[in-house]
């Protein structure tokens, strides 16, 4: 091990074991309490806030593309949690047409499967899950402890696609992957044990701006897929809400930060407008699937996703929103050093639940 990995680490395990004092002293430790928009940050997450400016590391806007993807791998591995038991995981290899006729020869691209233990001879709903990271950051191994924790609490299988990141791959070879992966699940499904008719389409972060992106795209499938899901989505690309003004500074994810992840996705600012890459700007949302969107209260990206869910509702699409306002984005992949993420991915869970019941499924 190279005495950087080493650093990083213990640097890791310091900082879990700060997260893990007793909330009194976090309370001290962490001076008063932080309140933007009228929201009040969690104690915890104010500490960890703390514990991350003092470490030295420089913003990712000042790092290397290679630097960040290791970084954001060892973070989510880090503060992630305990491993979920999982009755089966498996690597595959999918060969992946274009996602339009006429697109060329297949990409070859890998996803991971993830199946619950005890799970019955019957055909299971499924999630195919797009991870976050700034289309340029994530990978399977980086999200492997978020994607156990939702097979193993949803009741679902979970399908984590491997799409092509930014910068090698610019916009919308990530919507065209998602676009794609989408087809072959639709098409060999039955035969993995998966229900066609049951496939939640889901993402965070940028990988929700996929997911997002992907399900306007396939609203006329023979099988569209049956519910968006969708955590903290990125969904109009400007970077200029009002949210972006109150907490594009100090609280993890930047505006700075946004900007670098956006330079490096679009080859062109124009593309901004672009409905595929900011879902906000589609001029139809009419007859996408059913949404469940959740966001964090103190998170540049706070507002578009809210945004996005006025949208929907006002298309006639049946929309569910709720904003954990104590939290910042990215909680998702903090659920170990987190009681407060902890508590709301339960809720993420117990909610995409009650929708697959109430959707008939």
């Amino acid at each position: 091990m190279e005495i950087k990995e080493i650093a990083r680490d213990l640097q890791g395990k310091a900082a879990n074991l700060a997260l893990r004092m007793p909330i009194s002293w976090v309370n001290i430790m962490a001076r008063p309490p932080v309140t933007v928009d009228g929201r009040t940050l969690d104690g915890r997450t104010q500490w960890l806030l703390q514990l991350l400016a003092r470490s030295g590391q420089p913003p990712i806007e000042k790092t290397s593309v290679a630097e960040a993807r290791i970084e954001c791998d060892a973070f989510m591995l880090q503060m992630g949690g305990g491993l979920a038991p999982i009755g089966e995981i498996v690597d595959r290899i999918i060969g992946m047409p274009g996602a339009m006729p006429g697109d060329g020869p297949a990409r070859r691209t890998r996803v991971r499967i993830y199946r619950s233990a005890g799970t019955v001879a019957r055909l299971l709903p499924t999630i195919l899950y797009f991870h976050g990271g700034g289309w340029v950051m994530g990978s399977l191994e980086g999200y492997d402890p978020i994607c156990r924790y939702f097979c193993a609490r949803t009741g679902c299988a979970v399908v984590a696609v491997d799409y092509r990141l930014a910068p090698e791959h610019k916009f919308p070879a990530a919507i065209d992957d998602a676009v794609a992966a989408f087809r072959w699940l639709a098409a060999d499904s039955a035969r993995l044990g998966l229900d066609p008719a049951r496939i939640v389409i889901a993402g965070d972060s940028a990988g929700g701006n996929i997911a997002t992106a992907a399900t306007r795209l396939l609203r006329d499938e023979p099988r569209p897929p049956c519910l968006q899901w969708l955590i903290f989505p990125a969904t109009d690309l400007a970077c200029d809400s009002a949210s972006y003004k109150s907490c594009g500074e100090g609280f993890f994810v930047t505006r700075a930060a946004m900007e670098w992840f956006r330079g490096h996705y679009l080859s062109d600012p124009a593309e901004i407008e672009d409905p595929r890459a900011s879902p906000l700007r589609a001029p139809d949302l009419s007859g996408v699937a059913p949404a469940l969107i959740f966001t964090a209260g103190i998170d540049p990206l706070r507002d578009e996703g809210r945004a996005y869910a006025d949208r929907l509702t006002a298309a006639g699409v049946k929309t569910v929103h709720r904003e954990f306002e104590s939290l910042i984005h990215g909680f998702i992949g903090m659920r170990g050093a987190l009681q407060a993420a902890a508590r709301a991915m339960d809720d993420m869970v117990a909610g995409l639940r009650h929708e697959l019941a109430r959707l008939g499924h």
